[in-house]
């Protein structure tokens, strides 16, 4: 995986709070698009996965939630350099994974209503961005197979959409590989597939570290399986301590659960830092 310069990163970020979205072109490579559809095929067929059951998440999309549970193909996706380089500096290094899904759209799935990502939270817009939603494409996104429809630039709008409101979007298309990262607060929709091929995706969907994730990842993922990810995937998991001070288990980094040694407690650093002034005096 090729690591963003800074150079690139001070570019997408500088698009991302322009549109509220930015398209990552050819990050993933031909042969990781290629492992993960078969690992998403296999997870489908081994489980039993069959179609999502609400309007929403759509009657003809097969919705695949806790990912990081089902296959290691999928470990590498929350880790993405230039992906995850470009969410820690819009939110920050402590944020997290909020969910790993798919989203294969079989033929015939129809739009879906008009909304954004966080308007469960009563929060006052416009605002920093609290989550990120980063789009995996897997296959080509076209406007014929249901590409994300977006409004640019309404993530400064002062107010959400009134939910599956009639506006104009466009059609975020773009080439298998590619990777679309968009604020959570920009008016979005899944588009129609009219096609008679499935359109494969990925949402790799991560928030500020003081939100509650999507999923319950400590809790869906068997710690067994958590305890042989990569620390930072242990980390964006929730594995950790928010500030020194969010998340603790009586003081402990609840990294420690999984055999890796934890980081201090923000009293812990202090206490730290006065003892190292204290002994320079």
């Amino acid at each position: 995986m090729t690591v963003p310069t800074p150079e690139q990163l001070a570019e997408w970020k500088q698009r991302f709070e322009r549109d509220g979205y930015v398209v990552l072109e050819d990050v993933v490579s031909p042969d990781q698009v290629a492992m993960l559809k078969g690992a998403l095929l296999s997870v489908e067929e081994r489980n039993g996965f069959g179609y999502a059951k609400t309007s929403f998440e759509g009657f003809k999309t097969v919705r695949i939630n806790n990912l990081l549970a089902y296959d290691e193909a999928f470990w590498d996706v929350p880790l993405q350099p230039s992906v995850l380089g470009l969410a820690e500096l819009l939110l920050d290094r402590e944020l997290l994974l909020s969910s790993l899904c798919s989203l294969t759209l079989g033929p015939g799935q129809t739009a879906q209503p008009l909304h954004e990502d966080t308007q469960q939270l009563t929060l006052p817009r416009p605002r920093p961005p609290l989550a990120l939603n980063a789009m995996w494409a897997l296959s080509d996104f076209t406007e014929a197979n249901g590409a994300t429809r977006i409004v640019p630039g309404s993530h400064k709008l002062d107010h959400a959409p009134p939910y599956g409101a009639q506006t104009e979007t466009i059609a975020a298309t773009m080439r298998s590989g590619s990777v679309m990262l968009f604020d959570s607060a920009l008016w979005h929709m899944g588009g129609a597939n009219t096609t008679d091929e499935r359109r494969y995706a990925l949402s790799c969907y991560y928030c500020a570290g003081w939100i509650r994730q999507q999923e319950n990842l400590q809790l869906g993922i068997p710690r067994q399986t958590a305890a042989k990810f990569p620390r930072r995937l242990q980390e964006l998991c929730g594995y950790g301590i928010y500030k020194g001070q969010y998340g603790h288990i009586e003081n402990h980094d609840p990294i420690e659960l999984l055999g890796q040694e934890g980081r201090p407690t923000v009293w812990e650093a202090t206490d730290r830092k006065l003892q190292q002034r204290a002994a320079k005096n």
